[in-house]
């Protein structure tokens, strides 16, 4: 079954941090070995990944990463409709950066398949630094082609295109405060939904007053995105990090993202770094989103996808690296160990948990209680500088 797109966020977004650009160098040599886990809402996820980077000269450098997911268990959607699945995505990525004096040049190639879903992805970036280094901007491109099938349906078959471009613009302010402005809009097209996935409607003949039918979504789909981030370094040789982000798309979805992180260095050496983040989310509705449909076939376009739906997220984390005495390292090269543990709190408006029904009828079609539940996420990483 496809992996969801929510589900991949959580490991997508927290495979290797980030950090922001103070100057046009080479990224850092390094082998990272990380254990991703994701469990909530019935489904677990977990896996390792490796990424090892190497630099040539003083002008380039090269990226290799392996990830896997392995995907178990029966989410509400499959509860209702289907059984218990497992499956496991496979991903292999290549990058290139190219470093000529203030200029970055970035390349990269990414796969990932899976038993019904096979994506390529191509990227390019550019990188420019003014100002003696004080501001950097950044452009981003990359051009993704998806094959999707669906498990036990030979004759099905389609295809998915996507295109995103991003920009930003960093900034250092002041000894203490960088700041970064970016934009981003995304174009999707082909087949942009799960081929498994059914929305409900009344059906007074059936046992429980509902039947299923398949969804069906627009074949196009163009979103935009802008958002603001500041990091703060505060007194005490420690960091605030604050990010709000703004999401609007053409099937009506608006999105508001806020996003906080505290970072504390321990001791001279910084041999041990504390870390807590709190992230709220909030989305409105797809335009032709429903719990409940009135009829069968009620409107062009119909989804039921709950992640399509009014939902809110608030997600809490705790993280903490620690640097291996040189004694204790491997290779006589510095190793990090880094563990980080986010709890998140899903409560959904209208999406409805059918699951109550059971072999009842007791229970009327569209007054279900709201669904809603919890989910926690771990990543273990080992970083070896090369």
């Amino acid at each position: 079954m496809v992996v969801t797109k929510l589900l991949r966020y959580f490991f997508t977004v927290g495979l290797f941090l980030t950090t922001y650009a103070f100057a046009a160098v080479l990224p850092e040599e390094r082998a990272d070995n990380l254990y991703h886990a994701y469990s909530g809402g019935g489904v677990t996820i977990d896996g390792p990944s490796v990424l090892i980077r190497k630099n040539i000269g003083n002008n380039v450098s090269f990226s290799a990463n392996y990830y896997v997911d392995m995907i178990s268990g029966a989410s509400i959607d499959v509860e209702a409709t289907a059984s218990e699945y497992s499956e496991q995505r496979d991903q292999y990525s290549l990058g290139a950066d190219y470093l000529v004096d203030k200029t970055t040049i970035s390349v990269g190639y990414t796969n990932s398949s899976e038993n019904d879903y096979e994506a390529e992805t191509v990227a390019f970036g550019i990188s420019q630094g003014f100002f003696g280094d004080l501001s950097t901007i950044d452009l981003r491109i990359s051009y993704g082609s998806d094959d999707v099938y669906r498990n036990g349906d030979e004759n099905f078959a389609d295809e998915a295109e996507h295109r995103r471009y991003a920009l930003s613009w960093n900034q250092i302010l002041s000894q203490k405060l960088i700041a970064e402005v970016g934009v981003e809009t995304v174009s999707d097209e082909g087949f942009l939904n799960n081929p498994y996935r059914s929305v409900r409607y009344l059906d007074p003949a059936s046992g429980t007053g509902f039947s299923y039918q398949p969804e069906l979504y627009p074949r196009t789909r163009n979103s935009d995105a802008v958002s603001i981030r500041a990091k703060y370094r505060l007194p005490y040789r420690a960091s605030l990090k604050g990010e709000y982000r703004r999401y609007a798309d053409s099937w009506g979805i608006t999105a508001d993202n806020v996003e906080f992180r505290y970072t504390h260095p321990l001791k001279e050496r910084d041999e041990w770094i504390f870390e807590g983040k709190i992230r709220y989310y909030q989305q409105t509705s797809a335009d032709f989103y429903s719990d409940l449909f009135p009829y069968l076939n009620a409107t062009n376009f119909r989804a039921r996808d709950k992640e399509m739906s009014n939902f809110t997220t608030l997600a809490f984390g705790l993280g903490v690296s620690y640097e291996l005495p040189q004694r204790w390292s491997l290779f006589n090269r510095k190793n990090n160990i880094s563990f980080y543990w986010d709890h998140i709190l899903f409560d959904y408006e209208d999406f409805l948990d059918v699951t109550v029904h059971g072999d009842s009828t007791a229970i009327t079609p569209g007054s279900e209680p709201a669904y809603s539940f919890s989910a926690n996420v771990i990543r273990l990483f080992w970083t070896v500088r090369i």
